[in-house]
């Protein structure tokens, strides 16, 4: 890619992340991350309007009037981009890879992150980090952001998900929303071994069913990462890696390891069996990622993702709220 190219795709980027968040109003959602601060700074009495659950009770009985804890508001947010770039994120059934929805969706974060006066990081990772840019502000940040994420040229093909939330552990010293974009086909994800097909397609256990070897627990490490953070897991899916086409006899490639399958997709039977082995893959990976408590939000590359991804931020509000 020429300079020249780079700049128009930067900017082709740029333009349509900008409409979308203002469109559909997806730089709104940071607030939807902006609590009460940990940090105390006044009793007070009750006013109306305050919050009930704000009231001090222990003071109130004391001093026989309604007093309230007033807490010092987070001003400023760090969000983090951490974005799988390992082989299987080179697959796209329709109009673009994942590697370009995950680019995409990310730049519209970071936008609306810059839209809210926050502070920005990005991490790429594979089998290892593969780059990491601190924090900052600004529009040429983001727009450094945006060009990485177009032209990072990864030098491994694996993946190791619990390295990169170790990583972010380690040099995040204060704390963050940690936006994870990942198709979580890797090893051992706290359920059964996943591979990546050449098309895309997971084969489980690798495609000879073989089982790969295993980083840290990955359910384990995001459960820790989502205590000292805040962490959204967005699963970036495409459809084709749970329905086989009926296209004959295929040889399937697994991305990040190079191993082989020949499959008869000609056959009912054998599609049916891609599909079942697929669908309990996905239940349970969401069965796994529920037990953790970590907001996770499974994003097609064949639809459209701001107005999904508005909505998944509205009912985050509503429940916190709650």
């Amino acid at each position: 890619m020429t300079l020249t190219e780079l700049l128009a795709s930067v900017r082709r980027v740029e333009v349509r992340t900008n409409r979308l968040v203002n469109d559909t109003m997806v730089g709104a959602y940071l607030s939807r991350f902006k609590g009460r601060g940990m940090d105390f700074e006044e009793l007070r009495e009750y006013l109306p309007g305050d919050d009930v659950r704000d009231i001090d009770w222990n003071v109130t009985h004391r001093l026989g009037r309604p007093f309230v804890k007033r807490f010092r508001e987070e001003r400023e947010l760090t969000a983090v981009l951490a974005v799988d770039v390992s082989a299987s994120s080179q697959f796209g059934s329709a109009n673009r890879t994942k590697r370009e929805f995950a680019a995409e969706i990310a730049a519209t974060l970071a936008f609306s992150a810059a839209k809210n006066g926050d502070k920005i990081a990005l991490l790429l990772f594979t089998d290892e980090m593969e780059l990491f840019v601190p924090p900052r502000k600004g529009r040429r940040h983001i727009l450094r952001i945006v060009r990485e994420l177009l032209t990072h040229q990864p030098k491994k093909r694996g993946t190791n998900l619990s390295g990169a939330l170790g990583f972010l552990n380690h040099v995040l010293h204060r704390r963050a929303i940690v936006f994870l974009l990942t198709d979580f086909l890797h090893a051992d994800a706290g359920v059964a071994q996943v591979g990546t097909g050449g098309a895309g397609s997971p084969l489980a256990g690798g495609a000879h069913g073989a089982p790969r070897p295993a980083h840290r627990d990955v359910i384990a490490e995001l459960g820790l990462t989502n205590i000292r953070h805040d962490v959204v897991c967005l699963h970036l899916h495409d459809p084709r890696e749970s329905d086989l086409p009926d296209a004959g006899l295929v040889t399937i490639e697994d991305a990040e390891t190079g191993e082989l399958l020949e499959l008869d997709s000609g056959r009912n039977s054998v599609r049916a069996t891609f599909a079942k082995i697929n669908a309990e893959r996905l239940a349970g990976l969401d069965r796994a990622l529920n037990r953790t408590g970590v907001d996770t939000l499974r994003l097609k590359t064949t639809e459209p993702f701001a107005p999904v991804l508005q909505r998944f931020f509205e009912l985050r509000r509503g429940r916190r709220r709650g």
